[in-house]
């Protein structure tokens, strides 16, 4: 390899994709072009990157695995960064196992780590633990440790383990100076920022209050049953009861939870969860049917009791009840909290990550867009989603991530 590449891969490896460019840019041979890519990713033209490390592995030719994997990896960075994440994941694997081979095993780690983060985003977060089982940092350079704590930093957002994402960060904020790269600092200080953004509010009997993910961690682990209005169940002791998928009884729950220890009218639950400012029988006989239906999904963590004007809500065992709500209550809030870590998102790269119908997304986007909290810039499969402003609380609780307990 000739001093030019060795210089431009040094000024790759230390965040200074100029000095690289600088170094390569007029030349057309594999390795220049493959370098070429790599800056052009670190400086966001995306679309160019990619041509460029398409072009390098053609020229590698496939007598040359090694470098046409390489090319891969990078080609799988750029489709993280730019939300594709319908990117193909076999090539990386493949890929992985090809750099594994031939001794490349930092190369190879990075693979997992671009596996893994794909795996967040999409909400698999036990797929993502998974994927980085056994992976030691230790050996690896600075850069590629941060971004080890960095994944398993967010892998214990999702599951609501503040200290252990604190720990992390904390770990990945050291490797990062040492690694001397500004941007890879100002990914930990952004994460970190997040972690201490409020998370949730705190309703209990007509009082609330803001708390940060580590106040939310410690709520769940204490002896209350917790409602929980960020992912929709209900919780105690290690257990999670989902309600996503059954609004109606989340809302009749709430509703009980938010005036635990009194019972709440009838009217009143039926003009909560049907929205409707008159009850006749035909809505309290509805009513009744729900709050049999609500009953049997929480008879082993708390009892729906009918009183002489409506219902209340007695938990078995807990020591009392509480709501967990969002920071600000938020129509399409799941969208918004993917939309908030300020990269552009095709609609098909949304519905992957929220499990959500691309009909029902683009009715999403569509309401939002009118309203003016995100905007679109491109056209047909180009067009792309992002909100034009971060908001001032973390989204870490709306995003999809599986249920302690669950």
């Amino acid at each position: 390899m000739d001093s030019l590449i060795t210089a431009a891969a040094r000024a790759l490896a230390a965040g200074d994709p100029l000095g690289a460019l600088k170094r390569v840019a007029l030349r057309e041979d594999a390795p220049a072009l493959a370098l070429r890519g790599t800056a052009m990713a670190q400086l966001g033209d995306f679309d160019r990157a990619k041509t460029l490390l398409r072009r390098a592995a053609r020229a590698f030719g496939s007598g040359e695995s090694l470098a046409r994997a390489r090319c891969v990896v990078a080609e799988a960075e750029i489709a993280l960064a730019s939300r594709d994440l319908a990117w193909p994941t076999r090539a990386l694997s493949s890929a992985r196992a090809t750099l594994a081979a031939h001794g490349d095993m930092a190369n190879a780690a990075h693979a997992q780590y671009l596996e893994a983060r794909r795996l967040i985003l999409i909400g698999r977060i036990n797929d993502a633990a998974r994927t980085l089982d056994g992976l030691d940092p230790a050996p690896f350079p600075p850069a590629l440790r941060a971004a080890h704590e960095l994944t398993m930093a967010g892998i214990a957002l999702r599951r609501v383990r503040a200290r252990a994402a604190r720990a992390a960060l904390e770990r990945a904020g050291q490797a990062a100076r040492h690694a001397g790269i500004p941007a890879l600092i100002a990914e930990v200080e952004s994460a970190l920022h997040e972690l201490n953004a409020p998370a949730a509010r705190l309703l209990v009997r007509g009082e609330q209050r803001m708390l940060i993910l580590d106040d939310v961690e410690t709520l769940l682990a204490s002896p209350a049953l917790v409602v929980d209005g960020c992912r929709h169940a209900v919780r105690h002791a290690g257990k999670a009861i989902p309600l996503a998928t059954r609004p109606i009884l989340f809302t009749l729950l709430r509703a009980l939870a938010e005036a635990w220890p009194d019972d709440v009218a009838r009217d009143v639950l039926v003009a909560r969860a049907f929205r409707l400012k008159l009850a006749d029988e035909s809505h309290r006989a509805r009513l009744r049917v729900e709050i049999g239906r609500l009953r049997k999904a929480l008879r082993s963590l708390a009892e729906v009791r009918a009183t002489s004007r409506g219902f209340e809500l007695t938990p078995r065992d807990a020591d009392g009840v509480v709501v967990l709500a969002r920071p600000v209550e938020e129509k399409h809030a799941d969208v918004l909290a993917l939309l908030a870590d300020g990269e552009s998102w095709s609609s098909s790269a949304l519905a992957l990550a929220l499990d959500m119908s691309q009909r029902n997304l683009q009715r999403a986007l569509e309401t939002l867009a009118a309203s003016g909290k995100i905007r679109s810039f491109g056209h047909g499969r180009a067009r792309r989603w992002m909100a034009p402003t971060a908001p001032g609380f973390t989204t870490v609780l709306l995003l999809p991530a599986p249920l302690p307990g669950g």
